[in-house]
């Protein structure tokens, strides 16, 4: 298995950004190849100080190995959401892959 976890900063100026992240990941990513399980969501807020709660939007990806995932980055529709959805709506994004 192979995990890719993006944690997003959106464009606090638009407040609908977070909507449009999310709508956006669905419409395009959810079909690429590979791609076994797809979770998007809001940060939920907690009371606990360990939890980070300065992002909006996180997604967890995940693949059946590493290759899928590279395969993932350059499909057609991930280029397209990057794009379309991601650029105009992120000021910030942090990536964390594992194995």
């Amino acid at each position: 298995m192979f995990s890719h976890v993006v944690i997003f900063w959106t464009d606090p100026t638009n407040p609908k950004s977070a909507d449009l992240l999310i709508e956006g990941a669905k419409k395009y990513l959810v079909p690429i190849p590979g791609v076994k399980m797809f979770h998007i969501g809001k940060m939920v807020g907690s009371h606990r100080p360990v939890v980070d709660q300065t992002y909006q939007v996180a997604l967890n990806l995940v693949f059946e190995n590493k290759q899928q995932q590279d395969d993932y980055q350059v499909h057609p529709l991930h280029v397209e959401f990057v794009e379309k959805v991601f650029k105009p709506n992120c000021k910030k994004v942090v990536v964390y892959d594992f194995a």
